[in-house]
């Protein structure tokens, strides 16, 4: 699937335009909103997607007054994170949102990441008389979610669970190879090998999200996550953030500054050419967004 940011710009403009004529013909029970964001760094759960570098964003939200919402974001990530893929990432997700946005709210749904063309082939097994992996597969990092949402006020939970196969390419192929390519030790990697060939269905990602106004325009915003992967315990880890979101000129500039801790350093890393890049390093994130 080969998307391209203007398109996606051009088919939200579209649609806004629609769901304007619509409104003002009958009733305001649609909202549209189209976002397009320039980060110094592209940020998943405080990991970076973009190997340490700048990215764009733009996404498109729809909102009924029911409660019914529809989301379809594409982003650039790194061609080196994701092997083989163009370079995008598409998020689409669906769900519904009811209760008291200023007490309690809540917000069930579906989401799926894919990753157009990205894939890797890595080996399932070793064969210990050989001293050599085998097994080869071919693994995909596209990956889909279901939602839980629980917020009270300006604090927001976040629950996720992994309902596709893999979350990120993370199953013996992706995990374990990627240990005994990049350990000095291969003892961990043979110890996840030991385990069998496995999944990563059924993994956990959670989120705590809270806001505090400074001003009418400035809010700091605090975040907490963990994730839980199954099978997989070497991939587990939590990641913190604060920011400060600031609206001026029409647009939101933020400064965050994310904290990841890891357990795993070898499965955070990135081969770029000779090096090996650290994808969990502590980070300052600029970013300016438009909506319209």
């Amino acid at each position: 699937m080969n998307l391209s940011y203007l398109s996606l710009i051009a088919v939200g403009a579209m649609l806004s335009g629609v769901v304007s004529t619509v409104c003002a013909e009958e009733t305001a029970s649609y909202s549209l909103e189209t976002e397009v964001k320039l980060l110094s760094d592209l940020r998943s759960r405080g990991i970076s997607d973009s190997l340490n570098r700048p990215a764009a964003l733009v996404g498109v939200q729809l909102a009924h007054e029911s409660g019914v919402v529809a989301l379809a974001q594409l982003s650039s990530v790194s061609k080196k994170s994701f092997l083989g893929g163009d370079g995008q990432a598409l998020l689409l997700a669906t769900g519904y949102r009811f209760g008291n946005p200023e007490g309690w709210h809540f917000g069930v749904g579906l989401a799926a990441e894919q990753f157009p063309g990205a894939k890797f082939d890595a080996p399932h097994a070793i064969d210990l008389s050989a001293g050599a992996p085998t097994d080869y597969r071919r693994s995909r990092y596209d990956t889909s979610y279901a939602v839980l949402e629980v917020g009270w006020g300006a604090l927001e939970g976040r629950a996720m669970n992994v309902i596709s196969k893999n979350y990120r390419g993370a199953n013996t192929g992706g995990v374990c190879a990627q240990l005994l390519a990049l350990s000095v030790d291969p003892t961990n990697a043979l110890k996840c090998y030991a385990r069998g060939d496995h999944n990563s269905r059924g993994s956990w990602l959670f989120d705590l999200d809270y806001k505090i106004p400074v001003t009418d325009r400035t809010v700091v915003k605090l975040h907490a996550g963990t994730q839980r992967i199954k099978n997989f315990k070497e991939a587990n880890y939590s990641d913190f953030s604060i920011g400060l979101l600031h609206t001026k000129w029409g647009a939101e500039w933020s400064a965050e500054y994310f904290v990841p801790r890891t357990k795993v350093r070898e499965l955070f890393q990135v081969v770029d050419g000779a090096k090996i890049k650290a994808m969990d390093s502590k980070r300052l994130v600029l970013a300016v967004s438009k909506r319209f």
